[in-house]
């Protein structure tokens, strides 16, 4: 293996512990789905959708805010200091959520905690995204992703696994086991080094000079430290009004959209009720509903396994008008599914059908969305504005969130399974238009090129216009 191509030690150590934080994510985004079919009958909640969603929605209350605080924390306190203090909060709240004695306290745990994971979606990415290689930043961004599936299956099987205990006790133990890998990973944290944009952004350029040494090695250290002191010598302000104006208007709301519609096409309806989704399609007992929505995330697995092999060899747009066009198909399989029910029974082949829609519409996400949305995310602005550029779309992906999250329940046994769906394949194909016309090209980028791309009006300058800057 030559110098160019030879990973750093530094950026596994990275990629591992995103890849950590990605599976507490996942974790608590599907041990709930399971846990509320337990907790409901422990707190007397059967039939009470509203009280139930509520609880769900809790945790993406507190993603939100942690994510619209998060750009100001990590700019303010650093990335590093950042991640730690999540991983310490990740404990605490898993097991105050745990040891809920009322729902009320279930959900204000649970809303401690989403403002934690709020943080962690902002801090995660920019680390990465400013701690490894450009050639690897891609695959590595997406690994994340990887790492939050492979939670979700965790989660499922917890659920799966501890279901035959009583009600009294197996949803505390899912909801408390996804303190134990953040208990491990906090030693790995501690030793990480800050990342050196963050340092050459504060003026530490000897910290920065041992943190570049570290993560790349093989790099030019004193042409990176002079690349980056030069992108951001000549930036100014770094406020949030600065996105609201030209050149960067056009990238806020690039991330504003992309984030909107990564959430409302559905896909946390089919993750935090994917077991009641079964139920509704007839599978009648809680154990297999689980299974099921188990099987579900592991064929998306394969997917987001597949994306992150190509992401950094096909490009970002080509994986994500993909992957939306497998949502749209899957959605419409599911518009099918419901469509032809007979009263309230479902054939073998409509529930086969189903699990099959619901697949294809995890593994469409897994493939374009779900792996891209780190890397737009912590690619789209410059690093005075990259904090703030990913708490946009942060939030607003955690706003549509909180509409599926909060209301889908209600709206599914209101107008039913195919109306549910028509309406999110009608979403995803607007997303893919919004794709489309608006997403860059950012496959092999340093992140100072995507600086030029916004500052050029949405096109990549050519060479000797970048020379005249």
């Amino acid at each position: 293996m030559n110098a160019a191509s030879r990973i750093p030690r530094s950026a596994w150590v990275v990629a591992l512990s995103a890849a950590t934080l990605g599976v507490i994510y996942g974790y608590d985004g599907s041990n709930i789905a399971g846990a509320q079919l337990f907790f409901q009958d422990y707190f007397g909640l059967q039939g009470n959708d509203e009280a139930v969603e509520t609880i769900v929605t809790a945790t993406v209350y507190g993603e939100l805010i942690g994510a619209l605080a998060g750009g100001f924390i990590i700019s303010r306190f650093g990335r590093k200091p950042t991640i730690v203090a999540v991983a310490f909060s990740y404990v605490a709240f898993c097991l105050a959520s745990a040891l809920a004695i009322s729902p009320i306290m279930l959900g204000m745990s649970r809303f401690c905690l989403g403002l934690a994971i709020g943080v962690s979606l902002i801090a995660v990415p920019i680390f990465v995204a400013e701690s490894v290689p450009a050639r690897i930043r891609g695959a590595t961004l997406v690994a994340y992703q990887v790492a939050a599936v492979v939670g979700i299956i965790l989660g499922y099987l917890g659920a799966l696994a501890l279901s035959g205990l009583g009600d009294a006790i197996n949803w505390r133990i899912m909801l408390g086991l996804a303190a134990v890998p953040a208990v491990l990973l906090i030693p790995a944290l501690l030793r990480l080094p800050e990342t050196p944009r963050y340092l050459v952004l504060k003026g530490r350029l000897e910290a920065a000079r041992a943190s570049l040494e570290r993560s790349d090695p093989d790099a030019d250290v004193d042409a990176e430290l002079a690349s980056m002191q030069a992108a951001i010598s000549g930036e100014r302000g770094g406020r949030i009004k600065e996105m609201l104006r030209k050149p960067y208007l056009r990238a806020t709301v690039f991330v504003v959209g992309l984030g909107f519609f990564i959430q409302i096409t559905g896909i946390n309806a089919t993750v935090a009720y994917g077991p009641r989704i079964f139920q509704a399609m007839g599978v009648t007992t809680t154990t297999q509903s689980i299974l099921m929505a188990t099987l579900v995330q592991c064929i998306a697995l394969v997917a987001v396994l597949a994306s992150m092999s190509v992401v950094d060899r096909w490009g970002r747009r080509p994986i994500l008008l993909t992957g939306i066009t497998i949502m749209v198909v899957s959605q419409l399989a599911m518009v099918v599914t419901f469509a032809t029910q007979e009263g309230n029974t479902f054939s073998t082949a409509q529930v086969v059908l189903g699990f099959l829609g619901l697949a294809g519409i995890n593994i469409g996400f897994v493939f374009g969305f779900g792996a891209l949305v780190w890397v737009y995310s912590s690619e789209s602005f410059p690093a005075r504005l990259r904090g703030y550029g990913s708490s946009a779309m942060l939030g607003s992906d955690l706003l549509a969130n909180i509409i599926i999250v909060q209301f889908f329940l209600t709206v599914l046994n209101t107008i039913g399974g195919a109306w549910s769906f028509g309406i999110f394949a009608i979403l995803a194909v607007f997303a893919w238009i919004f794709v489309w016309r608006l997403a860059p090209e950012t496959k092999g980028r340093e992140l100072e090129e995507v600086q030029d791309y916004w500052e050029n009006g949405g096109r990549w300058p050519a060479p000797e216009e970048k020379g005249s800057r």
